[in-house]
């Protein structure tokens, strides 16, 4: 829609009118709506989807996002859902393991990762904010455009699919959390700002008892795996492959692909029976241009596409709604029309340099997964095995890794839940 003044919706629409509409009940909307509602914010979060037992990509959520549910009052119940816990993830390098990470060094009590799958989280998380009353989730109600007036965004056209109804939700704000793919974003008319990568993450779902460990990597000649669990019922696996070649692996079938795993690990191997347990994680990092704009407001990976690398999409999702809620609870008692672009920059400004070192870290570790996924076979197996081993016997010592990985955990810089805003 232009910026021209919207026309008047025309009879056929229901039109319903709130303070705050975020779209997309992933777990940055979810935690955004749950402290929005929590601090007296009328808020509708909308779904697209008609539930949320959907395929989702990301498992974790490091030390910093422990402490924020802790903060937000839910942790005791996050802790009640199925998962695992990490402290120590393990690399396994040409047979020989080695401790990366060390998550119990940090302080406690939030010295350890919880790996779960995310339906059940979410669920939790609707269910808290639907203990307040100005608080309304609304599913199979995918977001069609944005509403402008006099170039404000001032809501959402949207289509309820389980009623087939037309519905335009008028807003003081609009929250884009919508995914890598966001539908705001693209109303919006910014540019993802998404980088070339060379590889791709293969994830296959496993039973449960098909991993002995929270979480462990392994290297070897013929690739890098990738496998943890989720709880009592489920573990996941992750095989990095180049770039566009994932319909030669499913054309060469699933022997061959399950003999090309158990080079590496044989009993994960086992347990991969069909390439339905597979989908596809195509590696587009990016960062959008802009994330503010009077009456719009972009967060998780609608405002910056994360790497899967160092597992950091649903902790910076979850960073952006604690800063969000601060920002958003304190512009929108300024006054009733649409919170101008500049009262929502501060988000922006505290968010976006975090962001981009995230990114970067992440970047230099996916160029060195890359070429090693891209060019491994051209180094002689006689060099290949105690070059690799040295390498990462040193390399959790050096001041870059070690960096990193207290980055990956606690975040760029601190963020807390401002709880002195909840109503309750």
């Amino acid at each position: 829609m232009s910026d021209a003044d919207a026309e008047e919706p025309d009879d056929s629409t229901t039109t319903e009118e709130t303070s705050v509409v975020v779209v997309g009940a992933g777990p940055g909307g979810c935690v955004l709506s749950y402290l929005l509602a929590r601090s007296g914010v009328e808020v509708v979060l909308l779904e697209r989807h008609a539930d949320l037992d959907r395929e989702f990509r990301g498992y974790l959520f490091q030390p910093l996002t422990v402490k924020l549910f802790a903060e937000m009052g839910v942790l005791d119940d996050v802790l009640a859902l199925d998962h695992d816990e990490v402290q120590r993830p393990e690399i396994t390098v040409f047979e020989r393991s080695y401790e990366f990470v060390d998550l119990s060094r940090l302080p406690k009590p939030y010295d350890y990762g919880l790996l779960m799958e995310q339906p059940a989280l979410l669920r939790l998380l609707i269910d808290r904010a639907d203990e307040f009353e100005n608080f309304e989730f609304r599913h199979s109600t995918g977001v069609t455009d944005l509403v402008r007036e006099g170039g404000q965004v001032v809501g959402v056209t949207a289509t309820d699919r389980e009623h087939d109804e037309d519905l335009e939700f008028r807003s003081r704000l609009v929250v884009g959390a919508d995914g890598r793919f966001s539908t705001v974003r693209k109303a919006a008319g910014l540019d993802p700002g998404l980088f070339d990568s060379n590889i791709e993450l293969l994830w296959f779902k496993l039973p449960a008892e098909a991993v002995d460990t929270a979480a462990q990597g392994r290297i070897d000649r013929n690739g890098i795996l990738l496998y943890f669990g989720l709880g009592s019922e489920n573990a996941q696996a992750g095989w990095f492959i180049e770039k566009g070649t994932y319909p030669n692996i499913r054309k060469r079938g699933i022997d061959a692909f399950r003999r090309k795993i158990a080079t590496v690990d044989p009993t994960i191997a086992r347990y991969l029976e069909s390439f339905d347990q597979c989908s596809l994680l195509h590696i587009e990092p990016g960062l959008t241009e802009r994330w503010v704009d009077d009456g719009l407001l972009l967060l998780g990976d609608a405002a910056h596409v994360a790497s899967p690398v160092g597992g950091q999409g649903n902790g910076l999702a979850i960073q952006d709604a604690a800063v969000a809620h601060s920002t958003l609870v304190h512009a929108l008692e300024a006054d009733d029309s649409p919170i101008p672009a500049e009262r929502l920059r501060r988000f922006e400004s505290i968010r976006r340099p975090a962001i981009e070192e995230v990114l970067s870290l992440q970047r230099r570790g996916e160029r060195a997964i890359s070429w090693y996924v891209r060019h491994a076979d051209s180094v002689p197996p006689w060099l290949e095995k105690p070059f690799a081993r040295v390498a990462f016997a040193v390399a959790p010592q050096t001041p870059l890794v070690r960096k990193a990985w207290k980055t990956f955990a606690l975040g760029p810089k601190p963020v807390s839940v401002d709880t002195t805003l909840f109503r309750s």
